[in-house]
């Protein structure tokens, strides 16, 4: 079997479903797992699914799938707008990355429309609510059957 997608989201999205439903809508981390995880077994892979709200947990998770993943898909959150080290940490990775958004960044306020993680990333999938994490998996083991 492949090395597992890794899913890693960043600050606040533990509050998915309660959160300013209107943006982010009313699909829990908990489903949004359950859609990976059978996204990615459709197409032969497991998921790594992590959520934090601290930038140095995520900076390891990124280094732990350098070696033990095949493929990463970020939702960075605020994140994404202002962490030169996330960059960093996918850059030294050298491993396929996909960036999600549930909502679209770029039809928001001006600073969301910065992203230092598309910089490295192989595609981005925005807007598209709880179907931008699978259609992110998805590209991801696409990418991952390839390398």
């Amino acid at each position: 079997m492949p090395k597992p997608i890794y899913v890693l989201s960043g600050p606040n999205l533990n509050l998915l479903g309660t959160r300013e439903p209107h943006i982010y809508g009313t699909t829990t981390l908990d489903e949004v797992k359950a859609l990976c995880e059978a996204r990615a077994a459709a197409a032969g892979f497991t998921v790594v699914f992590r959520q934090s709200n601290h930038e140095g947990e995520l900076i390891d998770w990124i280094q732990e799938a350098r070696t033990q993943g095949s493929a990463i898909v970020l939702n960075p959150a605020g994140y994404g707008h202002t962490s030169i080290a996330l960059l960093d940490a996918l850059q030294a990775a050298e491993l396929p990355v996909v960036e999600c958004h549930l909502s679209n960044p770029a039809a928001r306020e001006t600073f969301r429309r910065h992203s230092y993680v598309s910089q490295v990333a192989k595609g981005v999938v925005m807007g598209l609510g709880a179907a931008s994490y699978e259609l992110a998996v998805e590209a991801a083991t696409r990418l991952a059957a390839k390398a």
